[in-house]
């Protein structure tokens, strides 16, 4: 009796442990998508490129100032907003809701660009 138990526990153990390796699998899986959900937009010459970026919900967002002056990056909605980035300089933000996110260099306000979140 005593050994049929000792089985039955081992193989509840085993089953439990492969069930708690298959969830954290799933686990590492969406950790590895969300860190994947990255996306650039490069500062540069005056404008922003991709001047219209579309990501998913939860993507972050990094632009690179790779121009010799300053610019921000600045939602029109004041969702998100940039201090002033000398060159090389980043900023990132991460898209939680699904809308559109136009935004500008409120230094140069004709530079525009807009992010679709899907």
């Amino acid at each position: 009796m005593r050994r049929s138990v000792s089985i039955a526990v081992i193989t509840a153990a085993m089953v439990f442990g492969i069930g708690m390796i298959a969830a954290g699998q799933k686990n590492f899986l969406a950790a590895a998508q969300e860190k994947a959900a990255t996306a650039e937009v490069k500062v540069d010459n005056f404008s922003f490129g991709p001047e219209i970026l579309t990501v998913a919900v939860g993507t972050t967002v990094t632009w690179t100032n790779r121009d010799d002056i300053p610019h921000t990056v600045v939602s029109t909605d004041k969702v998100f907003k940039s201090k002033v980035l000398d060159t090389d300089e980043k900023f990132t933000f991460t898209f939680s809701k699904a809308g559109t996110y136009p935004y500008f260099c409120s230094i140069h306000p004709k530079m525009t660009g807009k992010v679709i979140v899907q």
